[in-house]
């Protein structure tokens, strides 16, 4: 079995930690080899066969309009970082895209599957789209707002660009928090331990509560994973 794809996409968001319209980083904090061993493959495949069933099915259950088709790819481009990420393709097939350095730098299956069921619960939850309905309401707002006060063309396509980032920025945080939820049902349901999963966090940066951060306090995300680990 090929485990390595070449992405052929058009990448829209980017994760473990926020969606938007560019891919995001996740970067640990130690350093990690740009190739998997052989045993760490072997370990995302078993990984990616257990868990792709259940998000299909909870995708279909809880949003039975998505497509929910998933494709859980490897991106082999080189110099890429430590990074995990849902986008779609040009048909609108959800993809799940983990960089070789991310499949080396999980310490666990329940590591991993909580990364799988995160990114997946991203399409279930329809974050792409509510995210760019956001950067449009705010490239709207901000730009009619230049405009009104009669700022030159070039300010109004200026304040457009900012309006359009403040508005995808403004419930990422969020987003983040919903996909580690039912990442949780997803993981458990996968038969992994999110509990243990979520311990991936502790190899990445807090990034603290910044006002338009992309991503929410780590302590958050753990206390929401737990949250609802404990009612299943």
């Amino acid at each position: 079995m090929r485990w390595i794809y070449i992405l052929g996409l058009v990448v829209l968001t980017g994760c473990v930690a926020t969606t938007g319209p560019a891919p995001q980083q996740r970067q640990a904090a130690r350093a990690t080899p740009e190739m998997p061993t052989r045993a760490e493959v072997q370990r995302f495949l078993t990984v990616m066969r257990r868990v792709e069933p259940v998000a299909e099915r909870e995708c279909r259950n809880r949003a039975p309009r998505s497509n929910c088709d998933f494709r859980i790819v490897v991106d082999d481009r080189p110099g890429q970082q430590i990074n995990a990420y849902q986008t779609l393709d040009r048909s609108g097939r959800p993809i799940i895209a983990f960089t070789l350095p991310m499949i080396a730098a999980v310490r666990n299956a329940d590591e991993l599957a909580f990364v799988m069921g995160h990114e997946a619960a991203h399409h279930i939850e329809g974050h792409i789209p509510r995210q760019q309905q956001n950067a449009a309401a705010g490239a709207i707002l901000l730009g009619g707002l230049a405009s009104l006060s009669g700022a030159s063309q070039g300010v109004v396509d200026q304040a457009v660009d900012i309006g359009a980032g403040v508005g995808a920025r403004s419930y990422s945080k969020r987003f983040e928090l919903e996909a580690d939820a039912l990442g949780t049902v997803v993981t458990h349901r996968s038969g992994y331990d999110p509990l243990r999963g979520v311990d991936f966090f502790t190899q990445i940066p807090d990034p603290g509560n910044r006002f338009l951060g992309t991503h929410p306090p780590n302590a958050d995300r753990v206390a929401i994973v737990r949250q609802v680990a404990a009612g299943l």
